[in-house]
């Protein structure tokens, strides 16, 4: 038999206006039966076994949905979620754990390490001191730049055997105070490290770097020659040991190790030109000369011609008349077949061996100069006197003479086709199909398949916009590819799925919308993803449901057999005349302090002041700067509020508020205000509700219909507080501007009715969005 959910949902729905929870219950596991990922009914049997005193099972059932969201990356639902379990459950370590693994994750550092520090106080307690010790971890991960706390903590590894975890925090220590210029502190933190493991890369790269910016690099070159006495073989420790030995400009020893170093690895050899330029440095120049003479064969065959000629002309400029530097010359001349430049090397060297009284090597120059100038007869008399050519000399293969032939007057010049040109290539303006659009403000709020509690009073501004948190931005690929002006199918793939997946999740909050009787919202909602990704099939037809209910193929669930009167209140074609059954309500459970121990027995008392440490900063940093983004506190605050956590969702709008002013530009001031509005309203405190609306009202560059509906929701909360008088008054205002605004005006005669007075014309009668909150994008 197919399972019937709009029946089960009407049955469920009428035991819950008769007050039979447990039959309600009944009714609502058959759905979850049927759909599994139903979130909404889920969290509805979550709210109704709270209710039932049950928090056990109320509990799994959010969990599923907590989990679910942490799976699909919604961070910031996840975080509420678990905050509704974490009421049921306060101090539980599995809750506190994930909770702060969350926080982390966007950037609310002293939230994560408040739970963080709950875990490792648990382990602490329990004996379990590397659990504890590996949280405290990750507390010193939220704060890289605390190194005292790290170094500390590295201290507790060492105690506890984890010599690898404390040789992680003593290095990552050294790189932070390494960055900072505290050279001492550094080689403190990495010998720390090398007490136990001689060969430690990392601590040996940053005592190197330390010593070489406090000059004492052969005090490095000391320690790595040690760790490479002991690991011959190691390419890294080799090549470490030249780094070291050239900081500490020791040419011999540089030389030494990058003999050894080329030995294994024989691509290194360019390192030896940091050791003919120390010899250079050292006045050292035949050892220089050596040195470049015992890499050029090879740096030519390796296309660095261009390197060896800029290091031969370094010799030369000490020494323009050495012969074996100008030997170095004419070979590269000769490799590079450049024959002007090859004879006027040649005649320098001539003449200088001639000077230095080298018979040999002008004998050599002068026997390829009569090769190549023939007609030279000076240089063929001098040979003479010298013996004649040089037998290997005249051997060596001539380089090719390059002649530049003129082109024959008559002879046409090439065709522009055949001439090949070289342009360079501009980017192309990406095109409007590639490029992402962004509404004006960034990643708000995630889309929510969740109930939501129909408020007592209208809501107007509410800011949940459709930019889900999990659209990503494009990767490096897709951009490069986009600025290239050609997209490639896969980018375009992968940009259509994201928006593709998008819509969907917008549509599924769409159709909760229409379910709840929000049919103003889901208006607005679909003409946002309108404007957003286009015309669609799927969004058209969500339109068609709302003009025509009846005739929609799918009608939307918990609408059937329902109808709206006057005021948006739900109403049952059926033989119960009974108010809506209200949405189940969590009842707020007080979790005791947090207190934070630091006498915690069971480590030692380092470990018990890094305790210490980080309870007075979960005291001091809860203003801290940059715990997060205006939109991380904001959409958290949404999710929050969406999860009926009034209390935490009016601590994220006031952080959120907290970080913008009232005429910045933005709408984010007046964002806010109109949700804390809101969440006090929905708390009971319509006070406080006034308040917020009022400061919104105030904002500079609120627009006229931002205006009209902050008005109209202060006048609800007028109502709300009791002050009859100025309702009317605010509703009044309202009708003024406009007669048929929300139903302002069936709203104008009950309130003159309740006042005992009927003052002025009656309101023509509208039934229009009566009682329906608006979004305002």
């Amino acid at each position: 038999m197919t399972f019937d959910k709009v029946k089960t949902l009407r049955a469920a729905e009428r035991y819950l206006e008769l007050g039979k929870i447990p039959a309600a219950i009944k009714e609502y596991c058959k759905i979850v039966e049927s759909e599994p990922d139903d979130l909404t009914t889920l969290n509805m049997l979550g709210d109704l076994y709270v209710r039932a005193g049950n928090p056990g099972a109320a509990i799994s059932y959010f969990h599923r949905i907590a989990e679910h969201y942490r799976d699909q990356d919604f961070g910031l639902k996840a975080i509420a979620m678990y905050k509704k379990i974490d009421r049921l459950k306060p101090r539980d370590i599995e809750i506190a754990s994930n909770l702060a693994d969350l926080y982390a994750k966007q950037d609310l550092v002293v939230e994560a390490r408040a739970h963080y520090l709950l875990v490792a106080e648990s382990h602490s307690r329990s004996g379990a001191t590397k659990e504890g010790l590996h949280v405290l971890g990750k507390i010193a991960d939220l704060d890289p730049q605390n190194t005292s706390i790290r170094i500390k903590l590295a201290e507790g590894y060492l105690k506890e055997g984890m010599n690898a975890e404390a040789a992680a925090c003593f290095a990552a220590a050294g790189e932070h105070l390494l960055a900072r210029g505290a050279f001492d502190d550094a080689l403190q933190s990495f010998s720390r490290v090398l007490e136990t493991d001689p060969s430690d890369r990392t601590c040996l790269k940053g005592l190197l770097a330390a010593h070489s910016a406090r000059g004492t690099a052969d005090e490095a070159a000391e320690v790595i020659e040690r760790a490479a006495a002991n690991n011959p073989d190691d390419v890294e420790l080799l090549s470490m040991l030249a780094s070291a030995q050239l900081e500490n400009e020791d040419a011999a020893r540089a030389e030494q190790a990058i003999s050894a170093l080329v030995a294994k690895e024989s691509s290194a050899y360019l390192r030896f030109v940091e050791v003919a330029r120390l010899y250079l440095k050292a006045d050292k120049f035949e050892d220089a000369v050596r040195v470049v003479g015992g890499i050029a064969e090879q740096m030519l065959a390796e296309r660095e011609e261009n390197q060896l000629f800029e290091l031969v002309n370094e010799l030369l400029a000490c020494d323009s008349d050495n012969v074996q530097a100008l030997r170095l010359l004419v070979r590269a001349y000769w490799w590079q077949r450049d024959t002007e430049n090859l004879k006027a090397a040649l005649e320098r060297l001539a003449e200088s061996a001639q000077a230095a009284g080298l018979a040999q090597d002008e004998r050599y120059a002068l026997t390829q100069l009569t090769r190549l100038a023939p007609d030279q007869a000076h240089h063929i008399e001098r040979l003479k006197q010298l013996g004649g050519a040089e037998e290997k000399a005249a051997g060596e293969d001539m380089p090719e003479v390059e002649t530049v032939t003129q082109p024959v007057p008559d002879e046409p010049a090439p065709a522009a086709e055949e001439r090949v040109e070289f342009e360079p290539q501009t980017l192309s303006t990406p095109t409007a199909e590639a490029g992402f659009e962004w509404n004006s403000m960034p990643d708000m709020a995630e889309p929510w398949t969740g109930p939501s509690r129909e408020m007592e009073i209208e809501r107007d501004f509410t800011f949940e916009t459709v930019v889900a948190e999990e659209l990503s931005a494009p990767s490096v690929a897709e951009i490069a590819a986009i600025a290239s002006g050609e997209p490639t199918a896969a980018v375009e793939t992968v940009d259509q799925d994201r928006k593709d997946d998008l819509r969907r999740q917008e549509l599924e909050s769409v159709d909760f919308y229409i379910a709840q009787g929000y049919l103003d919202i889901a208006v607005d909602t679909l003409d946002l993803l309108e404007r957003q990704f286009g015309a669609h099939l799927d969004i058209e037809s969500r339109r068609q449901q709302l003009l025509n209910p009846d005739e929609s193929a799918t009608p939307p669930t918990n609408v059937a057999e329902m109808t709206l009167d006057d005021h948006g209140e739900v109403q049952f074609e059926n033989e119960f005349e009974m108010t809506p059954p209200p949405v189940p309500m969590v009842e707020k459970i007080v979790a005791p302090p947090q207190q934070i121990i630091s006498d915690v027995p069971g480590i030692d008392p380092g470990l018990a002041e890094v305790f210490e440490e980080y309870r007075i900063s979960a005291e001091s940093d809860v203003n801290a700067a940059g715990n997060g983004d205006y939109e991380t506190h904001y959409n958290l605050g949404l999710a929050y509020q969406e999860m009926d956590l009034f209390e935490e969702a009016l601590e994220e709008f006031q952080t959120a508020l907290g970080m913008v002013a009232a005429g910045d530009g933005t709408p984010r001031y007046l964002q806010c205000c109109n949700l804390l509005g809101h969440c006090f309203l929905q708390k009971g405190v319509p006070q406080l509700a006034v308040t917020w609306f009022n400061k919104g009202l105030n904002a500079p560059g609120t627009s006229e219909d931002e205006r009209q509906a902050l008005r109209f929701d202060l006048g609800a909360a007028y109502e709300q507080v009791g002050d009859l008088e100025r309702a009317i008054e605010i509703f009044t205002e309202v009708y003024g501007i406009n007669v048929s605004y929300r139903g302002v005006n069936e709203r104008l005669r009950v309130l003159q009715a309740r006042a005992g007075g009927d003052n002025g014309k009656a309101a023509p009668d509208s039934k229009r969005n009566q009682n329906q909150p608006q979004h305002v994008h």
